[in-house]
């Protein structure tokens, strides 16, 4: 359902912020892409989602050319950026709406599932009050409900934790959980590997835009025996940076 062949991204004339990264995610499965800041994850991520185009390689989504098809693409999948400080003059109604008009979204579907999924994030009551208002987590939870109001099967989420409270932390883990068992896929960054862990079908980790790991938690602590995934983590970064050695 989200497939990145040989996806490349050179900045300039010869940094390479994305080298040559590869990964599928099928239909059923949570997939968490891990790296430290500045590894390449949003990089891949506006790749995917058709915002930036890439040097070289292809995105497809739901079988979808991002920029072959990028109409078909886009209609096939929810993206929620790192940033969630737009339109701030909507109200959060308002920006729901305007997200449920660009995919076509039918009145009595919209309604429905915008009360289900602000009654689920707890901004029921908020949803008329200007964005400016906001938290930075309300607005966190409002780009969530507005990206997935089309109820699309592939779920592509950049940082999507960032700012929410534990419930809303949890309830979102739950409604990834859920959209996978429906038979979707979902991709998500983090920097927290335990989340990954306890979520996840499998991790992708990248550093300097370079593959570092595909596969599940289970295996890549197997081949790591006696470290917890932070020491592993830290050690796989560590020693893929320029210069630097495995930490001890």
């Amino acid at each position: 359902m989200i497939k990145a062949e040989h996806l490349t991204m050179v900045y300039g004339e010869d940094f390479k912020a994305v080298d040559d990264l590869s990964f599928e995610i099928g239909k059923g499965e949570i997939v968490g892409f891990a790296g430290p800041n500045g590894a390449g994850k949003t990089t891949v991520i506006k790749m995917l989602t058709g915002i930036l185009k890439p040097t070289d390689g292809r995105a497809l989504i739901g079988g979808y050319d991002i920029l072959k098809e990028p109409i078909k693409a886009k209609q096939s999948f929810a993206y929620v950026a790192d940033n969630p400080d737009v339109l701030l003059q909507l109200s959060g109604l308002e920006y729901i709406n305007f997200i449920a008009d660009v995919y076509k979204v039918p009145e009595d579907e919209r309604k429905g599932r915008t009360e289900e999924l602000a009654e689920r994030f707890g901004i029921l009551d908020a949803l008329t009050t200007p964005m400016r208002d906001y938290s930075h987590g309300m607005r966190q939870k409002l780009m969530v409900i507005a990206a997935l109001i089309h109820n699309p099967p592939a779920w592509i989420l950049d940082e999507p934790m960032t700012g929410l409270d534990p419930a809303a932390a949890f309830e979102l883990k739950q409604m990834m959980k859920e959209h996978a068992k429906a038979g979707n896929a979902v991709l998500f960054s983090t920097h927290v590997l335990e989340v990954a862990e306890k979520l996840c079908d499998k991790i992708i980790i990248i550093n300097h835009g370079k593959d570092l790991y595909q596969g599940t938690v289970e295996k890549l602590s197997e081949a790591h025996p006696g470290e917890d995934l932070e020491q592993i983590f830290l050690n796989m970064i560590h020693y893929h940076t320029p210069g630097e050695e495995p930490i001890e």
